[in-house]
């Protein structure tokens, strides 16, 4: 029987991994705290302190925490077992390069070399590889991303969109980035390759808000704001919602389609379409 290992284990994506694994065989799965949840076998660590993990011997890893330290670990991390490496990264890679925050684009350069150095290290091992860069993640409750909207929504009752808000969107649901990860394990057309992960539809920013509100039973209630006047109001926010920043509001403007097909081709890529649930959030 297979043995796999994930590592972000516990994170958003690679919950869904081991979850879906344990229908198939026995997975490891990586945590810095100890666990007991029954069909994983988790292994105590810190993948920043690889060399005092006793790896396992795995035929498959999947990644979903930091590409760069698996880049740093991965040496110590081989067995000659090991066949394939799946790395989560980002579609920001390609969309965030032109950012007018300084720190975002250092923060993007970083991830794009470190999505490389494990792309490198593989090819040194002789280990196959496939790199999945998801789009806009979600899973109601649990993400930063649509969650975090639903949120704002339910703190302020509307949504202040930076202009009309038509930039596209493609949101995915963290469990499909799951399914999609161990589909690409197990495709030989998948090997050597970086996928974009665009969700089941393409939208634009202000339906993608919409669809949020309908999530959680609410009326519609978007307001659009002139740009100038979105960011000078958005120092004043900042009291209240310290995570955003001003090119946040200038992206909402800014087309970020993918092409699904590669991934559709090679290991099936069928993605739910994005209709989420927030009823929990309606009283907030």
């Amino acid at each position: 029987m297979q043995r796999s290992l994930v590592v972000g284990a516990s994170g958003l994506v690679g919950g869904h991994i081991v979850r879906h694994l344990a229908d198939q065989e026995r997975p490891f799965g990586l945590s810095r705290t100890e666990r007991a949840d029954l069909g994983v076998e988790w292994i105590k660590g810190d993948l920043a302190n690889s060399q005092n993990i006793p790896w396992p011997a795995a035929e498959v890893i999947y990644c979903t925490a930091s590409a760069r330290l698996l880049a740093d670990a991965l040496p110590s991390m081989f067995t000659p077992s090991l066949n394939r490496v799946v790395l989560f990264t980002t579609t920001s890679i390609s969309t965030k390069t032109d950012s007018p925050d300084p720190e975002e684009r250092a923060g993007i350069a970083a991830y794009e070399k470190a999505e490389q150095d494990v792309i490198s290290c593989c090819r040194a091992l002789g280990v196959k590889w496939t790199v999945l860069r998801p789009t806009l993640i979600y899973d109601e409750g649990e993400d930063k991303n649509i969650t975090r909207l639903a949120s704002i929504i339910a703190k302020v009752g509307f949504f202040p969109l930076c202009g009309r808000g038509q930039g596209l969107r493609q949101p995915v649901h963290a469990e499909d980035c799951a399914i999609a990860a161990i589909r690409a394990a197990s495709s030989a057309r998948a090997e050597g390759k970086i996928y974009d992960l665009p969700g089941g539809e393409t939208i634009t920013y202000s339906e993608m808000i919409g669809r949020i509100f309908d999530g959680m039973n609410r009326p519609r209630c978007i307001v659009p704001i002139p740009p100038p006047l979105w960011t000078a109001a958005l120092h004043l926010a900042r009291r209240w919602f310290p995570d955003i920043n001003t090119a946040m509001g200038l992206r909402m403007a800014k087309g970020m389609a993918f092409d699904p097909s590669p991934a559709r081709s090679d290991f099936e890529w069928t993605p739910r379409p994005f209709k989420p649930s927030f009823v929990w959030l309606k009283s907030s």
